[in-house]
């Protein structure tokens, strides 16, 4: 039987921050003689950290004056390979998100988002 690599992943609570929360998980490959969905060629290792935030119902209305900072600070971080993605969430259609999703290679990189982004010391989250 021939030999694959597969992904492993492994989640854990790394930290909960009022209305948003830090979850670390780790991509791995390892050798498998079965099949399955997600299938790599090179070998991986890397702890990533997904922080998710809850936003207040009135969002849209109380977003104005802080969202240029939170945005600006996204892209910095995504600019410095500090953050690789993230944006709002919520049903597909919404006219209101929900909340956000970010995915970050450190857990310094996501407690400093949340540190200096304008919608956390707002209350926006």
């Amino acid at each position: 039987v021939e030999s694959s690599r597969f992904l492993t992943f492994m989640w854990g609570l790394s930290a909960l921050l009022g209305r948003g929360s830090t979850i670390a998980f780790c991509v791995t490959s390892s050798s498998s003689s079965s099949s399955r969905a997600f299938s790599s060629t090179t070998a991986m290792s890397a702890t990533q950290y997904l922080l998710r935030y809850d936003y207040i119902p009135d969002v849209l209305e109380k977003r104005g004056p802080y969202r240029e900072g939170h945005l600006n600070l996204a892209k910095q971080l995504i600019a410095e390979g500090k953050c690789l993605s993230g944006g709002p969430t919520g049903p597909v259609g919404m006219e209101v998100p929900k909340g956000a999703l970010f995915l970050f290679t450190s857990a310094d990189a996501a407690k400093l988002f949340v540190e200096q982004d304008p919608y956390v010391s707002a209350g926006i989250v």
